[in-house]
């Protein structure tokens, strides 16, 4: 049978479900926060670009987060989502329970697709990284490989050259790279190779990259561009409008879906994902619940 309702059910603690969940709190709201653990933010080790935060981890952020949603009367659970239902309200369901409201906000986050590259975790958020935007400044003057398979490594690297470092090798499986891509990595002097990654070298600093065919690149930062996948497996059942191929859903400027009273927030929406723009769109979400809650 389904638990007793709360005014609001977060899925994700994220900074975005975190920070909904301290406003709609301070609002005397009955809220519900499942979270399953992990997500991107905790694997981030250096969050520098945070305004009021001179540098922290994303465990901290997100432990502390955890932390302040208590104190504001939170009700926290370790759990993860199998599915939401909607019919007069919002039903969330768990292998632990079911859980009921009228208002539901999705911030699950997304996974990086990772390669299969032997001792990735060995350097994964200290001298590898997947964000630009989160961590394109520390390969500032750096020697640099960026390893990808589609034509966004090619844009990633020009766009790296401009921004952090002229030393950039970038390497692609086999195939032929079109004409025009390969002029645009000549003219930037960016250096090319084609082969697969077999292997980050170094110990215990990164040192370089070997490829399949024994050829070893050294470098001292890599920039992965495998891109990354929504965590949205447990909303499959409702009919909700998608855009980027069907990769994020559609919202409005609110953050709300298209189904009413359903918001997505960061990766799970359009638009760039990092922690602090999250974080906004979490607390710009908790003042539209509760001026709704308001209206009822």
């Amino acid at each position: 049978m389904p638990s007793d309702g709360y005014d609001c059910i977060i899925i994700g603690a994220g900074p975005g479900g975190l920070q909904a969940a301290i406003h709609l709190a301070r609002y005397n709201r009955q809220v519900l926060l499942l979270d399953q653990g992990g997500g991107r933010t905790r694997h981030a080790l250096h969050l520098e670009n945070y305004l009021g935060l001179e540098i922290t981890s994303g465990k901290e952020l997100v432990e502390t987060g955890i932390r302040q949603i208590k104190s504001f009367g939170v009700e926290f659970r370790r759990e993860q989502v199998s599915s939401v239902q909607s019919d007069h309200g919002f039903t969330v369901s768990t292998a632990q329970g079911r859980y009921q409201a009228p208002y539901v906000v999705v911030s699950s986050g997304a996974s990086e697709n990772l390669p299969p590259i032997r001792r990735l975790n060995r350097f994964f958020s200290r001298s590898i990284f997947t964000c630009v935007d989160c961590d394109g400044y520390r390969t500032t003057g750096k020697q640099l490989v960026i390893l990808g398979r589609s034509q966004a490594a090619v844009r990633l690297a020009v766009a790296m050259k401009q921004m952090f470092t002229p030393d950039i090798t970038l390497v692609m499986p086999a195939g032929r790279l079109p004409d025009d891509q390969a002029e645009l990595l000549a003219e930037d002097e960016i250096k090319f190779r084609r082969g697969e990654p077999e292997e980050f070298l170094g110990d215990p600093d990164l040192t370089g990259v070997k490829l399949r065919d024994g050829r070893e690149i050294p470098c001292q930062v890599v920039m992965l561009s495998y891109g990354y996948r929504i965590n949205d497996a447990f909303l499959a059942g409702l009919a909700l409008e998608r855009v980027a191929g069907g990769q994020k859903l559609a919202t409005d400027h609110h953050c709300e879906t298209s189904l009413k009273n359903l918001f997505a927030l960061g990766a799970l929406k359009p638009g760039n994902a990092q922690a602090i723009i999250a974080a906004g769109q979490g607390a710009m979400v908790g003042i539209e619940i509760n001026q709704r809650l308001l209206e009822l």
